[in-house]
């Protein structure tokens, strides 16, 4: 497949399959799954370019029904994830675990550092994970984790996840800026 080249949408608009034929999905017969994504619809429908990702977070949980919510976050987003989980701590009960929990050294495992000679932990997505499992959150939100460390994370956590920050420490976490700029 190619969407991203077509430029008719007719699949949106018109209902057109463009694969062989239509691929069935019987994962939105699970009652979790049919609850999210009728959310997510009923979100778009309603609330369409007038709310902030934040609270779209917000209503989605409400509307699922999701009570518990854990944060990954990155050491470096500290200051935001601290006042995203107050303004979360409102509506739901958080959990929240930095990346650096555990604090494993990068040179036990072959890693650089960012700045040599001095101490540093890796980041552990892994326990991430398993902390917010046992935690037993029913959603969990990336907070600008590392490109892969988002993918482990995700990978393992027994919770679904919805991305809420990506980082670029260039952009000022605006990932698109270098599409949206001419240069």
């Amino acid at each position: 497949m190619k969407c991203a080249d077509c430029s008719k949408n007719d699949c949106y608009f018109q209902g057109k399959v463009c694969t062989k034929e239509r691929i069935p999905v019987p994962e939105y017969e699970d009652e979790l799954v049919r609850k999210m994504w009728t959310a997510a619809a009923k979100i778009e429908a309603e609330h369409y370019m007038k709310k902030t990702r934040l609270e779209e977070v917000i209503l989605f949980c409400q509307e699922v029904g999701i009570k518990h919510i854990g944060l990954a976050f990155c050491v470096g987003l500290s200051n935001e994830a601290k006042m995203i989980s107050q303004i979360l701590e409102n509506y739901f009960e958080v959990d929240s675990v930095m990346c650096k929990v555990c604090g494993m050294n990068k040179k036990e495992f072959g890693m650089p550092n960012v700045v040599e000679g001095r101490y540093e932990a890796t980041c552990n997505p892994v326990a991430q994970a398993k902390i917010l499992g046992e935690a037993g959150t029913e959603l969990n939100l990336i907070i600008g984790l590392c490109i892969g460390h988002d993918a482990i994370f995700t990978k393992y956590s027994t919770a679904p996840v919805s991305t809420l920050v990506v980082k670029d420490r260039v952009t000022c976490h605006n990932p698109l800026a270098p599409v949206y700029s001419k240069y």
